[in-house]
């Protein structure tokens, strides 16, 4: 953990092709917040930390490719 920042776990989902993908909260002083997701692939790490604008445009882009999952 870096100075400045709090982290807080929101969940952990194992995935396809022995993955494991974490969800967290990252504080920043200041007050900014991000979800930060972790992929974890063997002993390889992916983070990707997305501001509350961005992180609700990928969650329309995922609910609507869910529907159409759901419609074919």
């Amino acid at each position: 953990m870096t100075t400045g920042q709090t982290i807080t776990e929101i969940a952990e989902i194992h995935a396809p092709w022995n993955k494991l993908l974490s969800a967290q909260n990252v504080a920043y002083e200041g007050g900014s917040n991000f979800i930060r997701f972790r992929i974890k692939e063997g002993k390889r790490f992916t983070d990707l930390e997305l501001d509350p604008e961005t992180a609700a445009r990928l969650a329309g882009v995922i609910q609507d490719w869910l529907a159409k999952q759901a419609n074919d």
